[in-house]
């Protein structure tokens, strides 16, 4: 079964170009070409035409250059300003954050939120998605610790650990619409 050209990246295609260009098959023959590797219609002659002049002018990377535009507003300093506008109230809304850094957009924020510092909702708090270095670095600590303990005292240490079944309640009032 074939591929279709939209199953294949850009880079393919145009290193296919770029061979059938070196072989010497002429601009106008290499759509049909593509089309008998592709079984598909090619509608793309400027764009063939486009990468054979630039093949022929020298280039030979297939992937597209880098391009000069807007420089990103994130960086490290002010992902670390978000973070600490979310430790001190974990409550917040992307809304309130706009209120206090007026010059970031609410997309950016979010994305900073979410994708930079991974935290996602719940309940109407931001939390981590994942632990920290802090969170895995006590747990070890605290695993190291009872490995000890029980290499000290045995079996003794482990009928020291109480069981049960137990219920928690927790008095927590969430600001939710739930």
């Amino acid at each position: 079964m074939f591929k279709t050209i939209a199953d294949h990246t850009e880079c393919e295609v145009r290193s296919v170009i770029r061979f059938l260009n070196a072989k010497n098959v002429k601009p106008v023959e290499i759509p049909r070409q593509l089309v008998e590797i592709y079984d598909e219609i090619v509608r793309a002659n400027g764009i063939v035409r486009k990468w054979v002049r630039q093949f022929n002018d020298g280039r030979t990377k297939v992937h597209d250059e880098a391009r000069s535009g807007r420089h990103s507003v994130v960086n490290d300093g002010l992902v670390a300003k978000v973070n600490e506008k979310i430790r001190e109230n974990s409550r917040f809304t992307i809304r309130m954050l706009c209120d206090v850094f007026p010059q970031i957009s609410k997309t950016v924020l979010h994305e900073i939120v979410t994708n930079r510092i991974n935290y996602r909702k719940l309940c109407s708090r931001w939390v981590p998605k994942m632990l920290t270095d802090v969170h895995k670095t006590k747990g070890l600590g605290r695993a190291l610790t009872f490995l000890t303990r029980y290499s000290e005292e045995g079996n003794e240490f482990l009928n020291k650990i109480v069981i049960g079944d137990e219920t928690w309640v927790y008095h927590v009032t969430p600001e939710s619409k739930q």
